[in-house]
């Protein structure tokens, strides 16, 4: 297969100048080095361990859906900091660098998980399905098969099935260890990009430092670097089973760093569009070109719909946007929710004494901005992130008036579903809550005041606020500041309709809890949108645990359509590299 390597050599140049670079995978590596060189990029370090032969398949893997078509440029990622205008087109983009992108990285990179051979799965049941093909990386397994029966806290199959091989009975209290063990095996490397606003761990690096994950810290580990390992390696001690976001965000910026993904990822990005490249039908030369989806219902016979263009821009080091757009034919949705807060939509809400997140207040008050203030603050939510909000002013001694819609006694609040030994400062909260209720008779207002069903009317310029309880009586009230924490939605601004058409119900938008991505239960793909996948809290998975699913979920897939290209491939009589 790879004799006369020097006249393929001189063949491969002039297929490269006539953008036909797919008819060059027979060149094998040497062949390889050569096209990165004359395309002036360069050419993935690749392992002693990894023979041609396995290249040469990875890259059949590839590129197969391109044989007998011209093509651009083979997607050899310049290892830079920047990125810049590119024909290549990537077979995956990741949009986003929490937790959900840098697990699915990991796995794009070839990383596998195998059944280790003395475990033994507490489920007698998975462990037998297990056993019956052991010899292949779970990636290569039936992942229905194998979720079949499972129960979680999560509502997709696969990340519930994850879970149990990672934390098995963690649910019921156990700290068993995980039956897997991961192998690199460098020829299922996936060329990709993650694209990022921060650093590596997204919003982690953004939460506020002071407070407990609810997780705990092994609970928020990826595959592969322990965190009580990696905290012992810092030489500091773990003191308890949670931890700070500090410490989470270090970690995930670290494993990006010892795991060497970091060529994969761009940080300071920004996307402004996502958008189907179309390619007419009449057209010979094959010119994609980006059509608006309002025309496309009247010209779908005319057009084929074919991979996508990712526009947007980089911040560099001195302030100023440099614009990029690349080709991908994937797009994987890993930005969480955490992008653009939830408001009331009442008047005055945007006056600057109104916060929306957790870490605005957080810095208000410890940069001592509430401090001595003889009027109360206003915290707006029952959920955890007023919680937080609602400790940060108690314990720095700033009086509390705390509004929330339900009753003390509704069974969905987030606190009843959390133990009172592991989380005391919680439930402290929930107990204010319940004995500190607003009463004519009582003297509101000393250092915390619960206002159970209840909503805010109107914030006025005076730093005054209207509240209205479920009888209809209103009240007004004087404040130093108020932090409305009802929850999130992600930004997904850079896709036609907000990315609402994707949901389970198209005309409301994307919601972690209320109407999520709608996808495919085992491969993680968009049920309206094909090669558009989403993970992580787009698809109701808030907890790090079970958003590791959704990577095993997109590798899957991507790994069975190689394997069908390549399968493809040889039926075609690849062979002579022609089809």
């Amino acid at each position: 297969m790879y004799q006369c390597t020097r006249t393929m050599m001189r063949k491969l140049l002039f297929f490269v100048k006539c953008e036909t670079a797919i008819r060059v995978l027979k060149l094998g590596f040497i062949g390889r080095i050569e096209v990165a060189r004359e395309l002036g990029c360069k050419e993935r370090n690749y392992g002693d361990t990894e023979t041609e032969g396995e290249i040469y398949n990875s890259l059949v893997q590839y590129f197969g859906d391109n044989l007998g078509r011209k093509v651009k440029a083979m997607p050899l990622i310049e290892e830079t900091s920047l990125l810049e205008d590119s024909a290549v087109t990537l077979p995956v983009v990741i949009i986003g660098n929490g937790p959900s992108g840098i697990c699915l990285s990991y796995m794009l990179s070839g990383y596998r998980p195998y059944l280790s051979s003395e475990a033994v799965h507490p489920n007698t049941i998975l462990h037998s399905k297990l056993q019956e093909a052991r010899h292949l990386s779970i990636v290569d397994q039936d992942l229905e098969y194998l979720s079949e029966g499972l129960e979680g806290r999560s509502s997709n199959p696969v990340a519930v099935l994850f879970d149990t091989l990672l934390h098995p009975d963690a649910d019921f209290g156990y700290d068993y260890p995980s039956v897997l063990h991961w192998k690199l095996e460098q020829h299922h490397y996936i060329p990709h990009l993650v694209l990022g606003k921060g650093p590596p761990g997204g919003a982690w690096h953004n939460m506020e430092g002071s407070m407990l994950t609810i997780s705990f810290g092994s609970w928020m580990e990826l595959p592969g670097l322990k965190f009580k390992d990696w905290v012992t390696s810092k030489r500091r001690n773990l003191k308890g089973d949670r931890v700070m976001p500090e410490e989470v965000a270090r970690y995930y910026k670290h494993y990006v760093k010892v795991m060497g993904l970091q060529k994969n990822f761009r940080e300071n990005t920004y996307i402004t569009s996502v958008s189907r490249l179309c390619r007419d039908q009449d057209d010979g030369g094959g010119q994609d070109r980006a059509i608006s989806a309002q025309h496309l219902p009247m010209e779908k016979s005319k057009f084929i719909k074919r991979n996508w263009e990712i526009r947007g821009y980089q911040r560099v080091a001195d302030g100023s946007h440099v614009p990029f757009c690349l080709f991908a034919e994937n797009v994987v949705l890993a930005t969480g929710t955490l992008d653009s807060p939830a408001h009331l939509e009442v008047e005055g809400e945007d006056f600057p004494f109104v916060f929306h997140s957790m870490p605005e207040f957080g810095a208000a008050v410890s940069q001592g901005k509430l401090r001595g203030k003889v009027d109360p603050v206003l915290i707006v939510g029952s959920g955890l992130a007023a919680a937080d909000a609602v400790l940060c002013a108690y314990n720095n001694n700033i009086p509390v008036i705390h509004v929330f819609r339900r009753r003390v006694t509704d069974p969905s609040l987030i606190f009843k579903q959390l133990p009172k030994k592991l989380y005391p400062e919680y439930h402290k909260v929930y107990h204010m809550m319940c004995t500190r209720a607003y009463s004519a008779d009582a003297n509101p207002f000393s250092d915390y005041t619960s206002f159970p069903e209840h909503r805010v009317l109107s914030f006025m310029s005076d730093m005054r606020c209207i509240l209205q309880g479920v009888s209809g009586l209103k009240k007004i009230l004087k404040l130093s500041a108020a932090a409305v924490l009802i929850g999130s939605h992600p930004n997904l601004s850079f896709l036609k309709e907000q990315g609402c058409y994707l949901g389970h119900n198209s005309s409301h938008p994307i919601m972690c809890k209320s109407n999520p991505v709608e996808i495919d239960a085992f491969t993680y793909e968009c049920v309206k949108e094909a090669h558009l996948f989403a993970l992580g809290p787009l698809v109701g998975d808030n907890f790090v645990r079970f958003l590791k699913g959704g990577a095993l979920g997109v590798t899957h897939c991507l790994a069975t359509r190689q394997k069908k290209k390549q399968h493809l491939f040889v039926e075609r009589g690849g062979g002579d590299g022609i089809a």
